[in-house]
């Protein structure tokens, strides 16, 4: 009767023990499980990725403060027509055209080229958001990923040590045959064999859980070491929307902004071609017996050697522009055939996963069963039953693993063109 109940044991009661456990040590990390959404918030708030992103857009705003801005005033001092020779040498007084000079000069740079270094001051505050929320989108995916690959294994481990519990039973349902003189006496190092391939197996299952648990902790810090709690979200894949949205995707984003910043920068170049001009005024003071006098002067820029020094300044932002806008073109290209790529192998792993529950199971389970009842009739061997039992197991770790690969593949393409902002879990 124990070893009828073994097999006919339906794998459902595999996939509830996470929960079980959970519950049943609920008041021990209650406060401190680590759910999916809390570890996507975490992440957003401390990692190095976003405070960089963040002090960078920051750097970009205060920087355009003073992008329009004139330059600073000069102030001049000095003494003009001061004598060395003569009668009056070394006097600032005697001599009738000897000035002490004070000036303030004001440089006014033409508008166009104010209006143009305002206009990539706000490309690059613009560069800086996207690349802002380039960070935002990968440390969500990567954190996602990481918390995805773990609740994989941890419940690909909790089925596998299923199957060891039951393995103990079969051990002790063996010993009592063999004592009954039921079994042959080679049956009881089979349950031994299947232990020890088991054992394997989770070792090799607990080296992917500390990997995934490594990546975990490099986005969310000491958080992974809690133990999870929940399952991840199911995000639907529908195709028109995201190929709708797929100019959102933020290296797209990024390209954008980066040619507008390119044709500002042409528009900075450009407006070098035209003259700055500045103002100047002079209070000179001469000696008690001579008036004072003060004087007024205008300067121009004449751009006369355009050719060789603003043209090809002019032709390498022209050239820069024209390479950022077809470095858009071939990213919204790439991204648009991973994309339809992605939700191929969506559908593709969809229909595994609903073959695996509906077709494979079933038939591994009557396999059990047919095999045991052949062994009882003594038609068949021991290993036979074994056999069946690693194949039961082999697709119930398959079925965890396709849930795995399609939740995390929902993740990638679900951040490719959606995010969330902190603070807003």
């Amino acid at each position: 009767m124990k070893m009828a109940f073994i097999f006919n044991r339906k794998p459902q009661a595999v996939l509830l023990l996470p929960a079980v456990f959970l519950f049943s040590h609920m008041p021990a990390f209650a406060a401190t499980a680590l759910s999916f959404d809390a570890a996507i918030a975490q992440a957003l708030q401390g990692t190095p990725q976003m405070l960089a992103a963040r002090s960078k857009l920051e750097a970009s705003r205060l920087a355009a403060i003073s992008a329009g801005e004139l330059p600073d005033p000069k102030l001049a001092l000095g003494v003009e027509n001061f004598p060395v020779g003569g009668p009056d040498r070394y006097s600032l007084t005697r001599d009738f055209m000897t000035m002490q000079r004070i000036a303030v000069m004001q440089e006014f740079p033409n508008r166009d080229k104010r209006d143009a270094r305002v206009a990539v001051a706000n490309a690059r505050i613009e560069r800086s958001e996207a690349e802002r929320k380039l960070a935002l989108s990968l440390v969500q995916r990567e954190t996602a990923l990481a918390w995805i690959k773990r609740y994989t294994v941890e419940r690909q481990l909790a089925q596998l040590d299923q199957l060891l519990e039951e393995n103990k039973l079969f051990a002790d349902a063996i010993r009592a045959q063999l004592a009954g003189g039921r079994a042959a006496a080679a049956d009881a190092v089979l349950p031994r064999q299947e232990a020890a391939l088991l054992a394997e197996r989770r070792d090799e299952l607990l080296m992917q859980q500390q990997q995934a648990n490594a990546a975990l902790q490099r986005w969310v810090g000491a958080a992974a070491a809690a133990p999870l709690a929940g399952s991840p979200p199911q995000w639907r894949l529908e195709r028109e929307h995201l190929q709708q949205e797929i100019q959102q995707h933020p290296d797209l984003q990024l390209a954008y902004a980066t040619q507008r910043m390119s044709e500002a920068e042409l528009r900075d170049a450009q407006a070098m071609k035209k003259s700055d001009w500045g103002l100047e005024f002079a209070y000179q003071r001469r000696g008690p017996q001579y008036g004072d006098m003060v004087s007024v002067q205008l300067t121009f820029e004449l751009p006369f050697f355009s050719a060789k020094r603003q043209d090809p300044q002019i032709a390498a932002r022209l050239a820069e522009r024209d390479s950022a806008q077809a470095e858009r073109e071939a990213m919204w290209l790439e991204h648009t055939q991973e994309l339809a790529a992605g939700l191929a192998e969506a559908e593709r792993l969809q229909r595994a996963v609903t073959r695996n529950r509906d077709v494979q199971q079933p038939l591994a389970r009557e396999k059990i069963e047919l095999s045991f009842a052949a062994y009882r009739g003594g038609k068949a061997s021991l290993s036979d039953v074994i056999a069946a039992r690693r194949e039961a197991l082999e697709v119930q770790l398959k079925l965890s693993a396709l849930e795995g690969e399609l939740q995390a593949l929902q993740a990638r393409l679900h951040y490719a063109t959606e995010h969330q902002e902190p603070g807003k879990y």
